[in-house]
């Protein structure tokens, strides 16, 4: 899409360019900046612009050497010149995001590679350097320090800027990676890297399930405690008499909707249904409910409060025909369900800070959660990239930190980042919500029965704020005003060396300075503000606290003088003084702490090894941590923070991170630092015994104590967004794989998880697997598809193999309709169906599709 905007004296025109699911390229045409000022007119007329540049990326192998066993990766720019003009020989930068960073310094041909801070990144040309004749290419080969297995690691977001005019940057708008097939482009030497994942790979991955029938398939999703069935049906021809009290209005209005589209108005006559708030026997949780249909007497709903009568209304959904059935009237089978949620906590996490998404997307996956009876919405609004919400008071926290876009003067906005590129009109870079419309979002979840945690990260994370908070100083500073530096976030005089993770080392909150603290308390009253303008409840802000770089803080005059005054020892005990501060001003507004898992641990070593263990100065402070961290030296931590106290929330990165790829496929999206996570990946999770099934030796590791097992609120599914600037890339990513993390939520253990025999597990594993994956394909998707929700889940591709001259094929979810062809042309809804074995000779290309026509992702196989 096309947008426009006055900036800066000229026009700024977005260009977008996003990578989709199947590895095709979408393009959309960039306007070239109008400059007014005349001698950046004439460079722009004088030489090629960025429209006349055509820019292509290529990973040229991977290498390994003894010094770096794990490897790096030679790649190149191919840079056309195909318009009129030369780029010149001087005076000219080549601009790119590269989220891992790539070696700096001189290049062949005269050309050297910079970094500009964080992931920006610029090529620039050298004394000697030729230039690029219309017409002529240029290769400009650099490397990458680190392996690139994804093309989400390639650089992204690429821009031209001329020194005489250094505030116009020109997108590069005919960008594209190119194909990463050959073997020397693959190669994972000894690096323990996961191999790619082919046709034949896929199928005996799905053949772990089997096809079943619609009738013995669980007609409520998730999996509800109790169930029981009658013999007969309640048919139902016009809408039921819906009776509710005024309480329930918000549920009753539901009800109303769920029918509304398939029947006729209530008649004389009509079936009853009840909603009610009461007591759900055997049940303490507010969240149980019971949902009763009986051919006599209609339906019946009664929660232990709203939320639990929303939640029996959502397994009603799921018992009404698919949209489009042909049968005049409704049947519902007579059953009684006694459900209630196994966690308290079942959450889902939205990063808008590194890509910025709209209100009409936040009330989609709002939608979305309810449906499948999530209810903690954790909105991680700020991050280094994006300050995503206004505060009142302090303006440059969204007129700064919220706009992303090219400047050659600091103070004005953020730099770009993953790829949001030159113009600080781009949707992804650009944007935050306004007071009002956070009011609209908070209320919008609470409708649905979702409570709303709003994150602000600190100390790390914060180069927004930091940046944004700078700029205030400055400018008040300028204007003669006292107070300037009231909410100052960083101390000028600090020369600590660190680097983050996202290659920044001017991103941290200083807790030597007053004002930081002056900033929290700010922004916390007004967040509690407007909770409480919009009804809505928040007992707690999580904090962030993940990722400070080692170094921080170190030598800071400001950080040593708080230090020596409290009697500080190491930056570790400034880090206890900084959440000590944090945590008192949470509690002034009646709200406790939240916060990654880093804000409960303590490093520290053990036999000269490096070693996180549970931090005593918080464990009676009520703090609930948000566990990450599972990977390699780390997979019991979870466990032995809930064993020491803390509440614990699990989100680890290997299971429930929606951002990681399914697999190991350059184009198959999403990143892969954690893992790859496949649909199977999340429903295999074991809450309580997660180590029971990871494949790893338990001798050092802990497991759950039973007061550890009570600390444990529940589980979150975390979707960041370095590669998400769509909401059809959301969707892919995080559906159907949120369906199972619903699951493992809301359901009890199943047997499988239980079962100390492996060969009794085994079986008792494939049965509830088809189970589920059944469920998904002829019930939960197709309703989604037929109800038009718009949510474009992620259609996986067919697993192929040839035997005896034949082509098998199967899906992750049996019985979906799949198609083929033979010709070399794609797979549509007019090509052949898949019905058994596939006899066609030549490449034979297959693909899923869903109940509205849309395509999964191609698979071929060739059958000579």
């Amino acid at each position: 899409m096309r947008k426009q905007s006055k900036c800066g004296g000229f026009v700024l025109a977005s260009w977008l360019m996003v990578a989709m699911a199947g590895g095709s390229l979408v393009q959309v045409a960039y306007a070239a900046p109008e400059v007014k000022a005349p001698a950046a007119r004439g460079v722009l007329e004088r030489y090629a612009s960025g429209a006349q540049l055509r820019l292509r990326w290529e990973l040229v192998r991977n290498v390994f050497t003894p010094e770096s066993p794990g490897g790096g990766t030679q790649a190149r720019f191919i840079l056309s010149n195909v318009g009129q003009q030369p780029l010149p020989a001087r005076g000219w930068s080549l601009y790119f995001n590269v989220m891992d960073g790539v070696s700096t310094g001189p290049l062949e041909g005269k050309l050297v590679l910079e970094q500009v801070a964080g992931n920006l990144f610029r090529i620039r040309p050298a004394p000697g350097f030729a230039g690029v004749p219309a017409g002529q290419t240029l290769n400009i080969a650099y490397n990458h320090p680190d392996l690139v297995i994804k093309l989400a690691k390639a650089p992204a977001g690429p821009y031209l800027v001329y020194d005489d005019a250094p505030d116009v940057g020109q997108a590069i708008a005919d960008y594209q990676l190119l194909p990463v097939t050959r073997p020397e482009q693959l190669d994972k030497g000894s690096s323990g890297a996961k191999p790619v994942v082919i046709v034949q790979d896929i199928y005996r991955r799905n053949a772990n399930a089997d096809w079943l029938p619609a009738a013995a398939l669980p007609p409520v999703f998730p999996t509800p405690q109790h169930l029981e069935t009658g013999g007969g049906k309640l048919k139902l021809a016009a809408l039921p008499s819906i009776s509710a009290p005024a309480a329930l209005k918000t549920e009753a209005a539901f009800a109303r909707s769920l029918f509304a589209a398939g029947l006729p108005a209530s008649s004389a006559g009509a079936a009853a249904l009840r909603l009610s708030v009461g007591t759900v026997p055997g049940s303490t949780s507010p969240e149980a409910y019971t949902l009763t249909i009986k051919a006599g007497s209609g339906i019946d709903i009664v929660g232990n409060s709203a939320a639990g009568v929303a939640y029996g209304l959502q397994s009603l959904r799921d018992l009404l025909p698919l949209p489009g059935s042909d049968a005049a009237g409704i049947e519902l089978p007579e059953l009684t369900i006694t459900d209630a949620p196994r966690f308290e906590y079942r959450g889902f996490q939205l990063d808008v800070g590194r890509n910025f998404h709209t209100k009409q997307t936040v009330f989609k996956l709002l939608d979305l959660m309810a449906r499948y009876k999530l209810n903690k919405f954790h909105f991680h609004l700020t991050e280094d990239e994006g300050w995503r919400l206004e505060i009142a008071g302090l303006p440059e926290l969204t007129t700064i930190g919220a706009v992303r876009g090219h400047s050659a003067e600091p103070g004005v906005r953020l730099q770009p980042a993953y790829g949001s590129g030159p113009n600080p009109a781009d949707a992804s870079g650009t944007g935050y919500y306004t007071r009002a419309e956070y009011i609209e979002i908070l209320r919008y979840a609470a409708a649905r029965h979702i409570e709303v945690i709003p994150e602000i990260e600190m100390p790390g994370h914060a180069r927004a704020a930091v940046k944004a908070m700078e700029s205030r100083y400055h400018r008040m500073k300028a204007a003669g005003k006292s107070d300037a530096a009231k909410y100052l976030l960083n101390d000028f005089a600090d020369k600590s060396v660190y680097k983050s993770p996202q290659l920044y080392n001017d991103h941290v909150i200083n807790p030597g300075l007053e004002s930081s603290f002056t900033f929290i308390d700010h922004v916390i009253a007004q967040v509690v503000a407007m909770h409480k303008e919009a009804g809505a409840p928040l007992h707690t802000i999580h904090v962030g606290g993940d990722e400070l770089p080692s170094g921080a803080w170190e030598q800071s005059p400001a950080s040593r003088a708080v230090m020596q005054k409290k009697k500080l020892e190491s930056t570790a005990e400034l880090w206890d003084y900084f959440y000590d501060r944090v945590d008192a001003i949470l509690r002034k507004h009646g709200l406790y702490a939240s916060g990654w898992e880093e804000m409960a641990a303590r490093a520290t070593k053990v036999r000269g090894e490096h070693k996180l263990i549970p931090n005593p100065r918080f464990t009676q402070r009520g703090f609930s941590a948000y566990v990450w961290n599972n990977t390699e030296g780390a997979e019991d931590f979870a466990y032995r923070l809930a064993n020491a106290g803390y509440d614990i929330v699990l989100a680890p990165v290997t299971k429930m991170y929606m951002d990681m790829a399914y697999n190991a496929n350059p184009e198959e999206p999403g990143v892969n630092w954690g893992d790859y996570v496949e649909l199977d990946t999340v429903y295999d999770f074991i809450p309580l015994d997660y180590l029971k099934n990871a494949n790893l030796p338990l001798v050092g590791k802990d497991a759950l104590t039973d007061y550890g097992k009570r600390r444990i609120r529940g589980l979150e599914a975390t979707l960041f967004t370095e590669t998400v600037r769509t909401t059809e890339r959301m969707d892919y990513l995080v559906m159907p794989r949120l369906l199972a993390m619903a699951e493992r939520s809301w359901a009890p253990d199943p047997a499988w998880a239980t079962e100390t025999d492996a060969a009794k597990a085994a079986a008792l594993h494939r049965t509830a697997w088809s189970g589920f994956v059944n469920t998904l394909s002829q019930r939960v998707l197709p309703r989604l598809d037929l109800e038009r929700t718009g949510v474009d889940y992620r259609i996986a591709p067919p697993g192929l193999v040839v035997d005896n001259g034949k082509v098998l094929v199967n899906h992750v979810l049996p019985g979906i309709a799949m198609r083929y062809t033979s010709d070399g042309s794609e797979p549509n809804t007019t090509s052949k169906p898949v019905d058994g074995p596939i006899s066609d000779k030549g490449q034979i290309k297959v693909a899923a599709f869903g109940r509205n026509g849309r395509p999964g992702v191609v698979s071929r196989i060739d059958n000579p």
